[in-house]
């Protein structure tokens, strides 16, 4: 067992059998909750790295980790999972699912939204880029100031000659 969620409303608690689980309404789920405001396919628990994460999967009445609707998060031992309406405490231990040294950081949009998918997959690096980001006054100098580039490849004065001549067209024979 990988843990549990305990009801807040009261209930049997709910063992966490495997690594990947289908929550929703659905018979074909792994955790079935017959709740009309459940969806067929409302959410999704994974185990990466010792700890559990949810996703949600565009469910209509929303999943919230303690009180804030997410899509995707992970959910620390302790913290309340609401599936639509109905509350469960997440009970584990991330040790024995694998977990070594302090929980990993937090992705927000912002840290996402700072590189590139090629960067972000390690296909190239920051110093690789065709642009430079300004430099900020002496006074305070960081690395790199997300979002603002400057072009380092300068444009042509005038553009080519032929980029705007069509070719003539052609108008079908009439009759």
């Amino acid at each position: 067992m990988y843990g549990e969620l305990i009801p807040l409303g009261g209930g049997d608690p709910i063992p966490l059998l495997k690594k990947n689980l289908l929550v929703g309404r659905r018979e074909s789920c792994d955790i079935v909750l017959r709740f009309a405001n459940v969806s067929a396919h409302h959410c999704q628990l994974t185990v990466i790295g010792g700890y559990w994460y949810v996703r949600d999967l565009n469910s209509r009445n929303g999943t919230k980790v303690n009180g804030v609707r997410v899509t995707e998060k992970r959910v620390d031992p302790g913290d309340i999972l609401s599936i639509a309406k109905h509350r469960y405490e997440l009970r584990y231990s991330p040790v024995d699912l694998g977990a070594v040294g302090p929980p990993p950081p937090e992705e927000t949009e912002a840290n996402i939204l700072s590189q590139s998918l090629l960067e972000r997959a390690g296909l190239v690096s920051r110093k690789d880029r065709p642009w430079k980001v300004p430099a900020p006054p002496a006074s305070k100098q960081p690395e790199e100031e997300p979002g603002r580039y400057e072009i380092t490849k300068e444009l042509p004065s005038e553009p080519p000659p032929n980029l705007w001549k069509l070719p003539p067209t052609r108008r079908p024979e009439e009759t």
